[in-house]
């Protein structure tokens, strides 16, 4: 159902931008037909003032008809019933055609009487960068005696970059539906993606879990019996096999978990939390884990109280100390500070550590990322730790930032908003 509803959406999404693009065409399409024919009224007029200037100081007078006539596209003739100079008519058209604002190349003709034949004028260029072009053939208007031809051989080309601006925003907004559309495409791709991890990651972990019950209870079963217990080399061996198989189970449970709160959002048992005794009992465990490691707490309010979900704030401490010690190759040190500061507790975990590159330093809350290095390859993990923290972290609305340099220790900063 949800499928089709997305598949539905995305029609109507392909739809409407087919028809964004199609009416955007349109009126571009609309545009340089109004721009057409604002540039051909534009030369009507200007022709026309260009024969009224030619039969000035003349005895005739200028017929009551347009003399104008749009031969083509590009092409204009002009009915002067008088004879004119070529250089005064080039004169004229380009003192008029400035006037009115024609800033492109142009060329003219004129009727020779005597010869009966249009006679090429001139190639006018607006600039002198323009390339002069070849002369053009202007046809013969049999019904016509004196009369002179405008062409305009450039005149799309004008027309086009007249309205430049717009073609930009035309090719923007296509440019940008293109990405939009690509985007969506992408976001499908990367949803079935994460759908197909997921479900992995479940029936992974399932699968596992069947046989490492069976383990852990022959494991159980196996170390109460009298032989191994009195064999000391058999009974090591056996709590050994207990120890692994608790601890594969618990990352087992940890991925199911991550895998679970990714599909269904976590839900939150906010409560009142005395940080002092929850720093005690985490790093209590932690050195009976680890006797070699040394752990301070400095200021350790005992009145001192934040407001969230306890196991999981239990959980944040834990996994940031058991990091701490982990990821150190020599005796492990770490200190825990405690601040408080303008209606915020601040928490800050500094270690003794291998630490983190600069270029890794970002990664290290993403989901199963690992820094590639020899100590994590020692470490077993899945990448999962720090992306718990951060996404519990973020549930409360907490902050948490890490600062590191590869060899001198790592530390990261909780600030926690007060109640």
């Amino acid at each position: 159902m949800k499928i089709n509803r997305l598949n539905s959406i995305i029609i109507l999404g392909l739809v409407a931008i087919v028809g964004i693009i199609i009416a955007q065409l349109l009126w571009t399409k609309e545009a340089f037909n109004l721009e057409e024919k604002k540039f051909t009224q534009k030369v009507h007029i200007a022709l026309l003032e260009v024969a009224k200037k030619l039969y000035e100081g003349k005895n005739h007078e200028l017929p009551a008809n347009s003399p104008i006539n749009k031969v083509s596209n590009d092409y204009y003739i002009v009915n002067v019933d008088n004879d004119f100079e070529p250089e005064i008519l080039e004169y004229y058209l380009k003192t008029v055609f400035k006037k009115f604002n024609i800033t492109t190349d142009f060329e003219y003709a004129m009727y020779n009487c005597e010869s009966d034949e249009m006679v090429y004028g001139n190639y006018v260029a607006i600039s002198d960068t323009s390339k002069k072009e070849n002369s053009v053939y202007f046809p013969k208007h049999k019904n016509l005696v004196y009369y002179f031809a405008v062409r305009f051989p450039n005149e799309t080309s004008y027309l086009f970059s007249s309205l430049k601006f717009w073609f930009m925003l035309s090719f923007a907004l296509i440019v940008i539906l293109i990405v939009y559309v690509y985007s969506i495409f992408t976001l499908l791709q990367q949803k079935k993606y994460s759908e197909l991890q997921r479900d992995f990651i479940n029936n992974m972990t399932h699968e596992f879990k069947t046989p490492l019950s069976s383990i852990l209870i022959a494991s159980n079963y196996l170390s109460k019996q009298e032989p191994i217990q009195k064999d000391p080399k058999l009974d090591k061996y056996a709590a050994i096999i207990i120890e692994q198989s608790k601890k594969l189970n618990h990352h087992i449970e940890k991925i199911l978990n991550i895998a679970k709160s990714d599909d269904t959002p976590l839900r939150l048992q906010k409560n009142d939390i005395l940080l002092a005794s929850v720093l005690q009992d985490v790093t209590e465990n932690i050195q009976l884990r680890y006797p070699e490691a040394h752990i301070t707490v400095t200021n350790p309010d005992e009145s001192l109280q934040i407001y969230g979900d306890e196991f999981h704030f239990t959980n944040i401490v834990y996994n940031l100390i058991d990091n701490a010690v982990k990821y150190c190759e020599i005796s492990p040190e770490i200190h825990i500070t405690v601040s408080r500061e303008a209606h915020r507790i601040r928490l800050v975990f500094t270690d003794n550590g291998i630490g983190i590159s600069q270029k890794n330093i970002s990664f290290i809350f993403d989901k199963f990322y690992r820094i590639p290095s020899t100590k994590s390859n020692e470490v077993t993990g899945f990448g999962l730790g720090l992306y718990y923290v951060h996404k519990i972290c973020k549930l409360h609305n907490w902050k948490i930032t890490a600062k590191s340099h590869l060899g001198k220790g790592t530390t990261i900063t909780l600030i926690i908003p007060e109640k």
